[in-house]
């Protein structure tokens, strides 16, 4: 029980990588905090794991007063919060275009829901960190933060990789070091999880072009990351700070 009565906030808690999360921190002995906008998705969530130690609140990672609600919330409910992780990924429904389709308008609404509802939720947090004495905040970035994109993966599919998914992770992985550093002597860890892509349902020859990158498996799946997550939300990691870790089976290699 890695995680014994230890309470943490998943951000994006109802969505593909953050409901197993929220699996392995209760299947840890921790306490889940499902926070997404999307309640009825996360009750869906809460089914799934089925477990006295999931709790559910909505969240607008883009609205402080939504965050700092949240905060009061769960603060007043187990008289703590030991970590945050951010796994929320909003944006508009123009996202994903290819780079030349993109507006300006959109690149930035994006940016500023994803990268900058990501600082928003780790400032307010990092303040309630500050009063508490401690805390621990562990970011969601990407390969796609770390490498260019490998466009050729790509071809004969209608996906590409999103500019704006790049300029947010890799915004991302400076941000966690930034905040590690700027913590200093504040017994705040914050550290960063680079996944490489998670299956979800891509064209088959998507699949076989990305596995020939990698070493063993290929695309992951979420319970794939979930031990990353576990380690680095426990005092197994204590002294592991303001670093990224890569879960991508050697695709950036």
């Amino acid at each position: 029980m890695l995680l014994k009565d230890k309470v943490f906030v998943v951000t994006g808690g109802a969505g593909l990588l953050g409901k197993e999360f929220c699996k392995s921190i209760t299947d840890n002995g921790g306490i889940s905090v499902i926070a997404d906008y999307d309640v009825p998705s996360a009750e869906k969530v809460k089914q799934y794991i089925n477990s006295d130690n999931i709790y559910i609140e909505r969240i607008d990672i883009t609205n402080e007063v939504s965050i700092f609600e949240l905060i009061n919330r769960v603060n007043t409910n187990f008289g703590k919060i030991d970590g945050l992780v951010n796994c929320a990924y909003p944006k508009n429904k123009n996202y994903g275009k290819h780079f030349f389709d993109i507006s300006y308008n959109d690149f930035c609404e994006n940016i500023n829901m994803n990268l900058g509802g990501c600082f928003l939720t780790s400032q307010l947090f990092a303040k309630f960190f500050y009063r508490q004495g401690y805390g621990n905040i562990i970011n969601i970035a990407s390969i796609y933060g770390i490498i260019a994109p490998r466009f050729e993966i790509y071809k004969d599919t209608i996906m590409t990789m999103p500019v704006e998914y790049a300029a947010i992770k890799s915004g991302l992985i400076h941000l966690t070091k930034y905040m590690a550093k700027y913590f200093k002597g504040k017994n705040i860890r914050v550290n960063t999880i680079s996944l490489g892509g998670l299956q979800d349902g891509q064209p088959t020859s998507f699949l076989n072009a990305y596995k020939n990158f990698c070493i063993n498996k290929g695309m992951l799946s979420p319970q794939d990351i979930s031990g990353t997550l576990i380690y680095l939300l426990s005092d197994l990691s204590e002294y592991v700070n303001g670093q990224n870790i890569i879960v991508d089976d050697g695709f950036t290699l």
